[in-house]
């Protein structure tokens, strides 16, 4: 039976600004709160995701002020109150945000469950058991990271290699290495070990453990957001913390910031049909297809046309005779490149940039 003390608290970070799925994804409304693959925006699956109370409190949401009215909006419609939803007055990376929430939690030894809000999990039973199983780990002072295993040498993902099994648990190891995202070649040497996950950015901890391994190896870092959370200004549900002190914060990743260096760092793995969702080719992906493999959305038409994916967006497209393109129209915007060139879109951006 689930106890009180045993219940998780979703900590959703949702202040990312999309920019390679751009120019449908914007900074004014960035790709978590866009409907790309389905009626529900990516934002609103992670809500739901985290919707049993049998495991789950409501959420701490972590997000940039410039889309707060958005993402209570999207709250609203789900009919999710959230413990706090923080507003960063800057962008600091993901160690800051998740001091932010690891602060606010009502119960300091509460287990918090960081999540992306811009990534897609489709078998969510799998997903909620691997949580379940990961608990005691986290409740034990361990800081866990579940690694996606691998379908391939992705060479667009970090990777976590596992050590040995943790005593008295049989689902979580201690992680041995984190590596930065490889090239093919030591991609594909990792694979055949056996013995690496992707790093999908999901942890499991208590907020006192992860605010003790921040002492340990980031205090400066540590001690401005707790200085932004003193002097924050609190409207309801909303807490504004101070802009002065948390720029002072060094912009770090969880992952450099803390769980390279921390000791009990434990891998989970998981395998829930996982995806970033970072390029418009892993959109592709994901996307159900036509009989002539085409993925499209809005007003398109795709005639003697083959592999295409084409989203319309305020604007009509049709394609007659091209294939193994990604057509991406919105309003003015509109982008076209072959498939398996989507991570070429900041060089586009940046070309545009520079035009302006």
């Amino acid at each position: 039976m689930t106890t009180e003390n045993s219940l998780i608290t979703p900590v959703i970070l949702s202040g990312g600004s999309g920019t390679r799925l751009w120019p449908l994804s914007t900074n004014a409304k960035p790709k978590q709160f866009l409907n790309l693959t389905g009626t529900e925006s990516m934002f609103e699956l992670t809500l739901s995701r985290c919707g049993d109370t049998a495991i789950f409190t409501p959420p701490i949401i972590v997000g940039n002020n410039r889309h707060a009215d958005l993402a209570e909006a999207q709250m609203d419609a789900f009919g999710v109150t959230p413990v706090a939803h923080i507003l960063e007055p800057c962008a600091r990376n993901t160690a800051p945000a998740i001091a932010l929430a690891a602060l606010a939690a009502e119960n300091p030894a509460q287990p918090i469950l960081i999540m992306p809000s811009d990534h897609i999990i489709q078998d969510i039973p799998a997903f909620t058991a691997a949580v379940r199983n990961a608990l005691p780990v986290a409740q034990s002072g361990w800081l866990v990271t579940f690694g996606i295993e691998p379908t391939g040498p992705e060479t667009g993902y970090g990777y976590i290699q596992q050590g040995a099994a943790i005593d008295g648990n049989s689902n979580g190891f201690a992680a041995a290495k984190f590596v930065e995202k490889p090239d093919l070649e030591n991609a594909e040497k990792m694979l055949s070990t056996g013995e690496f996950y992707w790093n999908a950015g999901i942890f499991l901890f208590r907020a006192d453990a992860y605010l003790a391994a921040l002492e340990a190896h980031a205090p400066d870092m540590l001690q401005s957001v707790r200085d932004a959370m003193d002097k924050a200004v609190q409207t309801g549900a909303r807490i504004a913390p101070d802009e002065a002190a948390f720029s002072g914060a060094t912009s770090d990743s969880i992952d450099y910031a803390v769980m390279e260096k921390a000791e009990k760092v434990a891998v989970v793995p998981i395998s829930p049909g996982w995806s970033d969702v970072g390029s418009w080719d892993s959109l592709f992906d994901l996307s159900d297809k036509d009989e002539n493999s085409n993925a499209t959305s809005g007003e398109a038409v795709a005639l003697e046309s083959h592999g295409n994916l084409i989203h319309a967006e305020g604007i009509s497209v049709a394609t007659y005779g091209v294939q193994d393109l990604i057509i991406v129209a919105n309003g003015k915007q509109v982008m076209i490149l072959p498939r398996g060139q989507s991570q070429n879109v900041k060089k586009i951006i940046g070309q545009m940039k520079q035009a302006d």
